[in-house]
């Protein structure tokens, strides 16, 4: 068996909500995608095909390749399964291994035990066919071994990624409640935004978004920023084929000739450490960094283009009614100074979002953690009338 020569079916996960922008990252890079669902999508690949997707997938947060499919009533069922897997075809002899999993089986309160098992089954066939005990822990820092079981339906999958895609390995310094690097990235492809007119994003706290938005527009891939995968330690894997796709990611970027992206904050600090988390990723110099109040921001006005804000939610009563103020003086912002843009307010607190006073063209759905977000599109005409008075909410399911 050659993983990386031999198609199985590969399933990319992702934060929820997510899935629509992967499956068209997916696409993209010439893949065919066989299923697409809640949190991630499915298609038939190699290993050698997951170094790709590996490199330039932005919203994905693991690439999982199916070693095998199978029935387990409890965990000792699960170590049956295992035990006479050919796991000396997969991992290397003087490897590590790390054991992940996403259990929901009645007979299970605790997915470590289900781990330990995954693990015992696999250390007991090396120790069986080599003579010695192979190397385990919990750090993803070589290969590791993924068991998803629901019900009685197990599979298991070797992880090719290891730590999480959707950290996309640049920012250095997260700030204050930072987004998530591909929840940044899928909100950008939600929007309007042609990634050539003028990108601003006031309110930027660590630069995440304005930092994506300047990945996406020169296609800077999240590869160019990461150097070990858990592909890389597994038997057989071929350094050339990283290689090569490694290359293809400096061959790949682009220029955009007046590209603007704008990113202001009124705490110096939080824009202090974005032109770190921006020099991390190598696009300080395309990135208009200012301390200012939101509302002193620079909206350029040769060309309309795309305004931005992730403001706060609030948690407390006091804070909310500060925001109130701000959330109002947001929609003030855009019906007086971006006229022509497309306006984009990406919120936790749908109440607090009715005091912009704008109707919204569309309610895109996204999560982040464990909050139900939406990001608001007003399309903001340069005449008198403000915004268009559709509103319309796009679920993903």
């Amino acid at each position: 068996m050659n993983l990386f020569t031999e198609q199985s079916t590969v399933t990319i996960t992702c934060p929820k909500r997510l899935a629509p922008h992967l499956e068209k990252e997916v696409k993209e890079l010439g893949f065919t995608i066989e299923e697409t669902f809640v949190t991630g999508v499915r298609l038939k690949a190699t290993v050698n095909d997951c170094i790709k997707l590996n490199l330039n997938l932005r919203c994905a947060s693991q690439v999982l390749y199916s070693l095998k499919k199978f029935e387990a009533t409890d965990a000792d069922s699960i170590y049956d399964h295992l035990i006479d897997f050919p796991w000396e075809n997969i991992l290397p002899e003087d490897g590590y291994f790390s054991i992940t999993s996403n259990v929901n089986n009645p007979t299970i309160n605790n997915s470590m035990f289900a781990n330990l098992r995954v693990k015992d089954a696999v250390v007991d066939r090396l120790r069986e066919k080599r003579g010695a005990r192979p190397s385990s822990g919990s750090e993803l820092i070589g290969a590791v071994v993924h068991l998803f079981w629901k019900n009685e339906d197990a599979e298991i999958f070797v992880d090719t990624s290891g730590d999480s895609l959707g950290r996309h390995g640049y920012r250095k310094i997260p700030g204050q409640a930072p987004m998530l690097e591909a929840l940044a990235s899928a909100t950008i492809y939600a929007s309007q935004w042609d990634r050539k007119s003028p990108f601003v994003n006031p309110m930027c706290g660590s630069g995440t978004v304005a930092i994506e938005a300047a990945l996406i527009a020169t296609n800077r891939r999240p590869g160019l920023f990461r150097t070990n995968y858990a592909f890389m330690h597994l038997k057989c894997y071929d350094e050339a084929v990283y290689l090569q796709e490694d290359a293809l990611l400096e061959q790949q970027i682009i220029e955009v000739p007046g590209l603007r992206i704008i990113a202001t904050d009124y705490n110096s600090r939080a824009i202090e450490n974005a032109k770190k988390n921006a020099i991390a990723a190598g696009v300080l110099k395309l990135i208009e960094f200012g301390v200012c109040d939101f509302a002193k921001t620079e909206i350029p006005q040769d060309v309309p283009g795309v305004f931005f804000v992730n403001p706060e939610y609030g948690e407390r009563l006091g804070e909310i009614e500060e925001l109130e103020e701000t959330y109002s003086r947001i929609g003030d912002f855009m019906k007086q100074k971006c006229r022509g843009y497309w306006g984009y307010v990406f919120t936790g607190n749908l109440d607090l979002a009715k005091k912009i006073g704008l109707k919204a063209k569309r309610r895109i759905e996204f999560y982040t953690s464990i909050i139900d977000c939406r990001l608001l599109e007003y399309e903001l005409y340069s005449g008198s009338k403000a915004v268009v008075k559709e509103v319309k909410e796009v679920k993903v399911e």
